[in-house]
């Protein structure tokens, strides 16, 4: 069974070839946070979770999620986490949550994905990200021919820096940025309710006509990143960068 958490589609992406091509079920975290209640899976293949890389360490979004979750049948779960860069230390806080739920880590490998972080950065042009994607694929490939011989992922190197930033910089960041006070939709906004029906944790609402956010985000980017007309920025950090948004509605 494979699961995805994704805000604009890269992970969506990853997850959706690994189950093509494992034959396997395709499950969206996003419509299980939307749902607001606990669930429990039966599977009797390996688990693999799909999310992308927020500063270092897979999602808070995504941990909460997996703890308040029942997994029955097989306990082998595999995490690949997308990134425009390194995933640090992230492997040793998946690997600590699987001993709290008893599960077998299965390893965490990272597939290099084009930036979708467009409230702080850019976005890469259109040749460079389709450039990105495919040897997305290819890495996606040999990460599912791990999974189908039942092998673990190989471990990667770990640095000192690789461990500052999945520790006390990944506290820093959420402390600092991952809030929505900064999120604002312009004049161009046409009431099209997209944001609200994608926020995976249903933080958005339409109050006359425009978007308004209520407290609990995870910067995921799907509000930014798939406005039909680009009406939403966040601060003045975010204008002028190209979005992206790969997301299947």
């Amino acid at each position: 069974m494979v699961f995805y958490f994704s805000g604009t589609g890269n992970s969506r992406r990853a997850a959706k070839q690994i189950a093509e091509l494992l034959g396997d079920e395709l499950v969206p975290i996003n419509a299980c946070l939307k749902k607001g209640k606990k669930e429990a899976f039966r599977s009797e293949r390996p688990l693999v979770i799909v999310a992308p890389t927020y500063s270092w360490q897979m999602p808070k979004v995504v941990e909460r999620w997996i703890r308040e979750t029942t997994f029955e049948a097989n306990q082998s779960i595999y995490f690949v986490l997308t990134c425009g860069g390194s995933v640090g230390d992230a492997a040793a806080y998946a690997k600590k949550l699987c001993v709290e739920k008893g599960l077998r880590f299965m390893g965490l490998a990272l597939v290099a994905m084009p930036n979708n972080y467009v409230a702080l950065s850019n976005t890469p042009d259109a040749a460079e990200c389709a450039s990105i994607l495919e040897k997305a694929a290819e890495r996606t490939v040999e990460l599912t021919a791990l999974i189908q011989r039942g092998e673990p992922f190989p471990d990667a190197a770990v640095s000192l820096m690789d461990r500052l930033y999945s520790g006390p910089v990944n506290g820093l960041f959420y402390a600092l940025f991952v809030h929505d006070k900064g999120f604002a939709a312009s004049e161009a906004c046409t009431s099209c309710g997209k944001c609200a029906q994608r926020c995976p944790l249903n933080n958005i609402s339409i109050t006359d006509g425009k978007p308004v956010w209520h407290g609990n985000c995870t910067h995921c980017m799907a509000c930014i990143g798939g406005c039909p007309v680009e009406a939403i920025e966040y601060k003045s950090a975010s204008k002028g960068n190209r979005r992206y948004y790969i997301m299947e509605d």
